[in-house]
């Protein structure tokens, strides 16, 4: 019959063995992860790269553009003047209507205009998330602050406090233009 101590320290061994593999296998699982976390650094780069040669100066980044949503492929075909996929949001002017904008954008116009018309005060992109039916999660959070932002660097959007957005002076109804 084996010893209890005998026991133990098969025991304690087997134990020993196994975290030395758990370890192992950590260390490789973080190796990959750096080298994953560097590629993805190239490719983020890259890209800020060719938005660099690719955006005329002063127009701003074609990052977060809008992708098209396959589900819409059999829909009515859209107005003449309305925006393309992937159509960059046009610096607002006087007249312009709202239907040059992506349904996305048009939507963040369209809360924001209910609100200025009840005379209601800015809003944040978690209540604007919450309005939307979207869970106020960091990542539709920041895709919808994604979205303000280039309506407030191109004058659809007036942000007068960080994080606040309402519509800019002048801006008018949907496809009302200016």
């Amino acid at each position: 019959m084996p010893s209890v101590v005998g026991l133990l320290e098969q025991h304690e061994l087997a134990a020993r063995c196994r975290v030395d593999g758990l370890r192992e296998e950590a260390d490789r699982i973080q190796a990959e992860l750096a080298v994953a976390e560097l590629e993805w650094q190239e490719w983020v780069i890259a890209r800020r790269r060719v938005d660099a040669v690719l955006v005329p100066d002063g127009v701003g980044s074609t990052a977060g553009t809008e992708v098209p949503d396959p589900r819409a492929a059999g829909g009515p075909s859209a107005p003449r003047d309305s925006a393309k996929p992937k159509s960059q949001v046009p610096v607002w002017r006087e007249g312009l209507a709202w239907s040059v904008l992506s349904v996305d954008y048009q939507r963040i116009l369209q809360a924001l205009s209910g609100r200025d018309r009840l005379h209601q005060g800015p809003l944040t992109c978690q209540e604007l998330a919450v309005m939307f039916g979207l869970d106020a999660v960091p990542a539709k959070v920041e895709a919808l602050r994604s979205k303000a932002k280039r309506l407030v660097a191109r004058g659809w959007l007036a942000e007068p406090a960080p994080g606040r957005f309402m519509l800019a002076q002048g801006v008018a109804g949907p496809g009302v233009g200016s």
